[in-house]
């Protein structure tokens, strides 16, 4: 029997300094069956195409790779450096834009594509951006400035996001470098709601500490995990560690939520203990109280508060 399968996609854009703007971008993505199970550590193939002007537009650059989902359902590789079929990736003018990214996505390894989606590239990549400009004339040399203290911190190298940032529909509340090279995150969701664990008393074994997208899949006839799903693909409930994680670096995250005018995490109300997405046992998950710290489990039909967080 045919199977057709459902994608997550998210576009990663790195900006390196140098005298040679790299000519790649990283793309990465999520797989998945049509029963939401994650396709893990499975060969697929990939058709990649920029289209400029429209989500029809013309193709003016189009390559081909096959790569490997890791344990997760996720595929990282770099636009610009796979099979090319159309066009020349350093030449495309950035500037001449919009231009959209086309994935088409074959789950068995081949070039069988029945995955495809188009989105918008709404961030240009800004070292190919300047690579395609004019440059113009260089101004006065300014004046030598002042020594700065001593043992003052540097900000954060390499970095092309900051804590506490408007993005991706939340705020920023960590950023790290994988070990891939690339830049990435966690977000937190503007919104939060009060609702069960779960509707009735069930084992799911969703028993990461750590892997808050893991647990929510396995979560059944949960109120908490259909609140989530309204919010969109990609979101998910934290897990216990993404959770004190949370709390320990909320403050950019509490001071962008209440600039913004939304509920921030540090709120002192009469039920202020939030879901984790980490089952302990039968008839409990565990808790964070973000007023206090306290981690503890609850059972999983009584009313909690609930945060989404997503990851990029």
């Amino acid at each position: 029997m045919k199977k057709i399968y459902s994608v997550i996609t998210s576009l990663l854009i790195t900006t390196i300094l140098s005298a040679q703007a790299p000519q790649k971008m990283s793309y990465q993505a999520v797989i998945r069956s049509t029963s939401n199970s994650l396709i893990v550590s499975s060969t697929v193939g990939m058709k990649i195409s920029i289209l400029q002007g429209s989500i029809s537009g013309s193709v003016i650059y189009a390559e081909t790779k096959t790569s490997t989902t890791n344990a997760n359902g996720l595929v990282s590789l770099e636009i610009g450096t796979g099979a090319v079929l159309t066009g020349t990736f350093a030449s495309i003018n950035w500037a001449a834009g919009p231009y959209f990214i086309k994935t088409e996505t074959d789950p068995t390894g081949g070039t069988a594509y029945t995955i495809t989606g188009t989105n918008e590239l709404m961030s240009v990549p800004y070292a190919l951006f300047a690579a395609n400009s004019t440059p113009g004339p260089a101004g006065p040399v300014g004046p030598i400035g002042p020594v700065g203290p001593t043992g003052a911190l540097a900000p954060l190298g390499g970095f092309t996001h900051y804590l506490g940032e408007l993005f991706n529909g939340g705020i920023i509340y960590y950023l790290y470098k994988g070990s891939d090279g690339f830049e990435h995150g966690l977000i937190v969701a503007t919104t939060e709601t009060t609702c069960a664990w779960q509707s009735t008393v069930t084992l799911v074994n969703a028993n990461r500490t750590d892997d808050g997208f893991y647990n929510t899949n396995l979560m059944t006839d949960s109120p908490a995990k259909t609140y989530i799903n309204s919010l969109g693909a990609g979101w998910y409930l934290p897990s216990i560690d993404e959770l004190f994680l949370l709390s320990s670096l909320r403050y950019n995250a509490d001071k962008a939520l209440r600039q913004g005018g939304y509920t921030v995490l540090s709120n002192i109300v009469s039920n202020n203990s939030y879901w984790s997405s980490t089952e302990y046992d039968l008839n409990t998950a565990s808790i964070f109280v973000f007023n206090n710290g306290g981690v503890g489990n609850a059972n999983k039909t009584l009313l909690k508060l609930v945060r989404a967080i997503r990851a990029f």
